[in-house]
């Protein structure tokens, strides 16, 4: 009981604190409900089947505009991934959030990760249901026994 009564009376000091990440709240929840749509519809229908791709950063030839720019997207991404984990106790996409922020990174291994995420089946039909709205194509994960779209039968 001390405990909750500790966390009662820190709660009651630190008001402002929670108000401010109510708010916060909101504003990601808002944010992720109009950028994830977006971005989704952004990615190529061929982006996670398993050939060589280019990096957009490696078509980039000024070496500052090339740092600038994976710099900018590391941090954005990095940010994503943590809106999606606090997404998975509060309201949000999550999961979608944190699939997007590990695409925008860049490290050793994320295309293996992206494949983890985007195989899951419930990720994979919510993103082709975006797709499909937006008449877009949908994402194509080659060397699945499930049909490609992601959409249909269960």
């Amino acid at each position: 009981m001390t405990a909750v009564n500790a966390l009662i009376d820190w709660a009651a000091a630190h008001q402002a604190v929670l108000s401010g990440l109510a708010v916060l709240s909101v504003i990601t929840f808002v944010g992720t409900l109009i950028a994830i749509p977006i971005l989704v519809i952004q990615i190529p229908e061929d982006h996670f089947l398993p050939e060589d791709r280019i990096p957009i950063s490696a078509r980039i030839n000024h070496f500052g505009l090339r740092l600038l720019f994976l710099v900018l997207k590391n941090v954005l991404g990095v940010l994503f991934v943590l809106a999606g984990i606090a997404m998975l106790v509060l309201p949000g996409q999550g999961l979608l959030t944190i699939l997007i922020g590990i695409m925008l990174m860049s490290f050793p291994g994320k295309y293996t990760l992206e494949r983890r995420f985007i195989m899951q089946k419930h990720i994979l039909k919510a993103i082709n249901r975006m797709r499909a709205r937006a008449e877009r194509p949908p994402i194509r994960v080659g060397g699945s026994k499930e049909r490609d779209d992601g959409i249909g039968e269960e």
